[in-house]
């Protein structure tokens, strides 16, 4: 199949600040997608190869861009976006996210709010994602069901909690529990495929991850004991995901508190095995990588370099970030430690579930940090952040994030026309440079300019 319109993707595996360089847009475009539902070819109609001339042809009177990557949002808060707290993120969770996610426990329930989950990412475009799950067996079972059968890619895990408030009571187990139901995830769902389990975990639809809530939801014990597990599971290419340094409230913050909690040096030290007073050493690192850290907005320089160093990944939510106050990530600080950044929407913290908007929102944010620290994202670095970034953080770049050749054909047909004046704007934007049209076509897009999604060049369909 051969789907003709303006094909934008960030082409090879470009550094962040490669990305312009990069950067292919072809006005008059072509995608070929071969019979194994790979990229055939991917560049100007006028280049097509002759071999591929003779296939279907679709003129998608739109836009080609590689399908957008989620690397964090929550599948229990779907119903829970613009939920008032009265606070910041502990509060928030105690009062809203804790009493709205243990209503899961009903089947029924999380059967639904599974179906609505998946649909809503069809509907932006959300073609792989980092998902935090459910606390209950059979609510992840619904995800994962659900996600396969439309045909979009998950990785998921259990959200894990031994210790919490009271409103967190029905969403808590104990060690012993926590790392059973933990096994019985990975074995049953770990590489699954729609015929069953992938040759190679790796390259399944279906792929399981370890998730604890944060360090303020489990213990040192049930930190030592995921370790174990996960240097157990790691090779089979489990991942991990969690929390860090979300907020910096002084004194009842989540940061004073994991300090104050584990007497550690730094947040990310109990992700590293580091967990016993001063930093003392207690269990196997959970960082590598396929980790992934939500947020990290107040990390130490010395927090920044380890997770470089190990090859984790930061998953940036400047849209939760607004909702609940929990300050700027400083962009330049950690783009120049050399961590992978991609972005999250954080749903249900983050009220936008089209990564678009959660770029706009990046862009706004860090063009208002004080002073010369202020920064312009450049757009074909938006579109990497969207794209290529997430399928690194995720550590499937050679699956997808671009439209190289071999790669599974992941894409999103996005008309402009379907938008209110967003093509008439997007006219007036390709005056100036292809760098002024991805731009306003990044920074103004909306859902409803989503017209289709395929992920291995097949469309995904929730009924399917």
């Amino acid at each position: 199949m051969i789907y003709r319109g303006h094909l934008i993707h960030i082409a090879g595996s470009p550094a962040l600040d490669e990305a312009a360089d990069a950067l292919i847009s072809e006005v008059d475009g072509v995608l070929a997608v071969d019979a194994q539902g790979r990229v055939a070819y991917a560049g100007a109609w006028r280049d097509l190869p002759p071999e591929l001339a003779a296939d279907v042809v679709v003129d998608s009177g739109g836009y080609l861009l590689p399908g957008f990557v989620d690397t964090h949002l929550h599948y229990p808060q779907t119903f829970t976006t613009d939920a008032f707290g009265g606070g910041e993120l502990l509060e928030w969770l105690e009062r809203c996210v804790f009493p709205a996610e243990a209503r899961l426990a009903d089947p029924a329930y999380a059967d639904a709010i599974a179906a609505q989950f998946v649909r809503r990412r069809i509907a932006v475009g959300t073609t792989a994602a980092m998902v935090f799950g459910s606390a209950f067996p059979t609510a992840q079972g619904a995800l994962f069901e659900k996600s396969l059968g439309a045909g979009l890619r998950i990785v998921s895990g259990r959200g894990i909690q031994t210790t919490g408030p009271e409103s967190a009571a029905p969403l808590l187990t104990d060690d012993d529990t926590a790392i059973g139901l933990t096994r019985d995830e990975i074995a049953r769902w770990h590489g699954r495929e729609l015929s069953g389990f992938a040759a190679d975990a790796r390259d399944a639809l279906v792929q399981v991850a370890v998730v604890p809530r944060f360090s303020l939801s489990v213990t040192t014990e049930t930190l030592g004991r995921l370790g174990d597990l996960y240097a157990e599971v790691r090779e089979a290419g489990v991942y991990f995901h969690s929390h860090l340094n979300e907020n910096d409230r002084p004194h009842d913050g989540e940061i004073a508190a994991v300090r104050d909690l584990y007497g550690v040096e730094a947040y990310l030290d109990t992700y590293d095995g580091l967990f016993l007073p001063g930093s003392q050493r207690g269990g196997e690192s959970l960082l590598g990588r396929r980790s992934i850290l939500a947020h990290s907005v107040h990390s130490l320089e010395r927090e920044l370099h380890r997770m470089a160093e190990t090859g984790s990944s930061i998953a940036h939510c400047p849209t939760s970030q607004l909702f609940l106050g929990s300050g700027t990530m400083p962009w330049r600080r950690t783009v120049t430690s050399g961590v992978n950044i991609a972005v999250g929407t954080d749903v249900g913290a983050g009220d936008e579930w089209l990564i678009p908007r959660v770029l706009n929102d990046a862009f706004k944010v860090h063009m208002s940090e004080e002073g010369l620290l202020a920064q312009a994202i450049a757009p074909a670095q938006l579109l990497f952040l969207g794209t290529l970034a997430g399928a690194r953080a995720l550590d499937q770049e050679r699956l997808l994030g671009n439209f190289d050749v071999g790669k599974d054909a992941d894409f999103v047909i996005v008309d402009a026309a379907a938008q209110p004046g967003f093509d008439t704007a997007l006219a007036f934007a390709a005056e100036q440079s292809a760098e002024a049209h991805l731009f306003t076509l990044l920074m103004g897009m909306r859902e409803a300019a989503v017209a289709a999604v395929h992920v291995r060049g097949r469309k995904v369909d929730p009924g399917r």
